[in-house]
């Protein structure tokens, strides 16, 4: 089995760009909650999705299979315009994402919701929907860095020809604390793939130009503890990575 060759997350740290600043409320106590929504080149993209697909998206009966790739920062006090306590988040979107958003309403509306959602099951809350975007200001206090992890990359490792491969063209299968991603197709060997696993993320890239598979799963990987196999005899890559409890 190939090991990754890191023992700990590989991250590094970032100072966003400011973007849009976004006022919302706790449902609890009906206290002021900010929302700086920065950009940064740090954080990949997500697929791209085009604005006909993004309706289909939003009707459709799992709008949260399309995966929005975001920093949520700690929260932090600030004073408002009214000298009156805050509470801030810093969301951090990739940067040529939040262009998008900004030249199309739809897309706007739609990255707001996530982040809003994003926040709500990282720190157990409940925000309101009834939103305001700020005209004249672009973030409220200050924007701090914030350590993102990077991407980690499994050693693939060739095995003999013996071992037991199932024969589909690939699957994947997730549960009991475990994923695993199979894939069959004319590679010639190891040395012809790139595989980059994120959080909840794994992009596979054949060259040169075979083909480009790009995958999000339902739940977070363990990235330092996945491992990849290439079988030469039946051109067979397998990744299996283990899930993180919540």
């Amino acid at each position: 089995m190939g090991e990754v060759q890191s023992e700990s997350p590989p991250s590094k740290v970032i100072r966003p760009q400011s973007g849009m600043c976004v006022k919302s409320s706790s449902m609890s106590d009906k206290k002021k909650v900010f929302l700086n929504i920065c950009q940064s080149q740090a954080v990949p993209p997500p697929p791209h999705l085009s604005q006909e697909a993004l309706v289909e998206l939003l009707e459709s009966e799992d709008p949260t299979s399309y995966r929005v790739p975001m920093s949520l920062g700690e929260p932090h006090t600030e004073v408002d315009n009214s000298s009156q306590g805050c509470t801030v988040y810093d969301v951090v979107i990739n940067d040529e994402f939040f262009q998008k958003c900004q030249k199309d309403t739809l897309f706007q509306q739609f990255l707001i919701a996530v982040s809003l959602e994003g926040l709500e099951n990282k720190y157990n809350l409940e925000l309101s929907r009834d939103i305001k975007i700020l005209k004249n200001r672009k973030f409220m206090g200050c924007i701090g860095e914030q350590n993102i992890r990077t991407k980690s990359k499994p050693t693939i490792q060739e095995i003999d020809s013996n071992y037991n491969w199932n024969s589909s063209k690939h699957f994947v299968l997730c549960g009991q604390g475990i994923c695993i991603c199979s894939f069959i197709n004319q590679m010639i060997s190891a040395r012809s793939l790139l595989l980059d696993l994120g959080e909840d993320r794994l992009v596979l890239i054949a060259r040169p130009s075979l083909f480009h598979l790009d995958i999000f799963f339902p739940l977070l990987i363990d990235q330092e503890n996945s491992v990849a196999q290439f079988n030469t005899n039946t051109q067979t890559l397998t990744v299996t990575m283990p899930v993180v409890s919540s």
